[in-house]
């Protein structure tokens, strides 16, 4: 591992200038044995063998979510997401590392679990917004929640009155807690919101090249910042995607944790972003990221001796 990039990383993380985005790879941090579902094809396989899809689409996971939704209904897919995610796993050691970090204004995760709310349970201030599907939620992109899992009205009264939610408590509470989790695609806690089908994405990316689903916190945090990107792959289109999206306006240097030779489209992405790859295993990152800020911190404390 360079120690430059650590090094890098390490500071920009101490100075609250480090988006976490973690992926579904990050999951591998909990074991073998983990039951919860640490890919796109893991999870289109929990999918499928809960209703069949025609072979061509068996592999793709938002292909066969909206087959399974056109003709089993949008409950089945809910359903089984649910399931899916429902085992109850502690977070890993990369989890509670960064939930214990002072300045972490943004913790971007790009998965369906519920360990980041987890391990960020310890924090005095923090809430979550999580992408919703229209299928669901008609009119909204996404939905706020504090701590406890209560949703905050972050609309507009009338957007809210009519699901039956009271109208804003104020312009954006979110703008009182000092770390945000945003889940572009949901997640299974607290209210099991999913982007998960095509039709699901295509309301979403129809308003992405003009933000509108990148929530205004989020935009507002990101500028200036450096990414690192956790257990992330960028095969597909649609990680890309949404990748480019969250990262727009940021800073021009980021990092990705990427053990695995890049796909051709991988490595133009990486170099399209300015995006360093750092070629070593997720787990072995972690442990010299978390000794390097254990030995800082430790200097720190012996020179005030």
């Amino acid at each position: 591992m360079s120690a430059r990039s650590i090094d890098a990383v390490r500071s920009a993380l101490g100075a609250g200038s480090l988006i976490p985005y973690l992926g579904p790879g990050v999951l591998a941090l909990a074991g073998k044995d983990c039951p919860l579902p640490a890919s796109p094809e893991q999870l289109v396989a929990k999918l499928t063998a809960q209703a069949s899809v025609p072979h061509k689409i068996r592999n793709n996971l938002s292909a066969a979510a909206q087959f399974i939704e056109n003709f089993k209904h949008r409950k089945t897919v809910k359903k089984v997401m649910s399931e899916a995610f429902a085992p109850e796993v502690s977070p890993t050691r990369l989890h509670w590392f960064l939930a214990a970090q002072p300045k972490l204004p943004l913790l971007v995760h790009a998965w369906y679990d519920a360990l980041p709310q987890r391990a960020l349970a310890t924090r005095p201030s923090w809430g979550m917004v999580q992408g919703v599907s229209q299928s669901e939620h008609f009119g909204n992109l996404v939905h706020y929640f504090r701590p406890d899992g209560t949703r905050v009205g972050a609309g507009t009264g009338a957007a809210s009155a009519a699901e039956g939610m009271p109208p804003a408590i104020a312009p954006h509470e979110s703008a009182q807690w000092a770390t945000l989790l945003y889940q572009p695609f949901g997640s299974v806690w607290p209210a099991a919101n999913f982007l998960v089908s095509d039709t699901d994405y295509v309301e979403v990316l129809t308003e992405i090249d003009i933000q509108t689903p990148i929530p205004e916190p989020v935009q507002n945090i990101r500028r200036g910042r450096h990414f690192l990107f956790l257990g992330c792959r960028f095969a597909n289109q649609l990680d890309r995607l949404f990748a480019r999206q969250i990262m727009k306006r940021s800073s021009d240097k980021h990092w990705a944790v990427l053990p695995e030779a890049p796909t051709r489209n991988e490595a133009r992405f990486l170099a399209e972003q300015n995006i360093e790859r750092i070629e070593v295993p997720l787990a072995e990152f972690t442990a010299e990221l978390a000794q390097a800020r254990a030995e800082t911190n430790g200097a720190w404390l012996a020179a005030q001796h």
